[in-house]
């Protein structure tokens, strides 16, 4: 099984949405709350090639980028290969 990281923030609709679909296909992944932590932020956008917009996704150390693009994978039946 892939290693699954996701950047989110508490309230963040885009996150929650993301993280829906990742308990949905039970697939476990570390969250990092980076809520007000700009740190963490800045780490964050540095493994994301300078995206800072949250959430941001981690399969294995590669960014695959938000919510919007976990969607796409999903749609396009991707995501299910890289995350075997």
């Amino acid at each position: 099984m892939s290693k699954v990281e996701i950047y989110t923030w508490q309230y963040c609709p885009f996150c929650m949405r993301a993280k829906s679909l990742l308990k949905k296909k039970n697939i476990n992944f570390t969250e990092y709350k980076i809520d007000g932590d700009e740190d963490a932020r800045e780490l964050m956008t540095e493994r994301a090639d300078g995206r800072r917009t949250l959430p941001q996704i981690f399969i294995d150390n590669e960014g695959i980028g938000g919510c919007d693009d976990l969607y796409i994978l999903e749609n396009e039946n991707k995501l299910d290969a890289l995350l075997n």
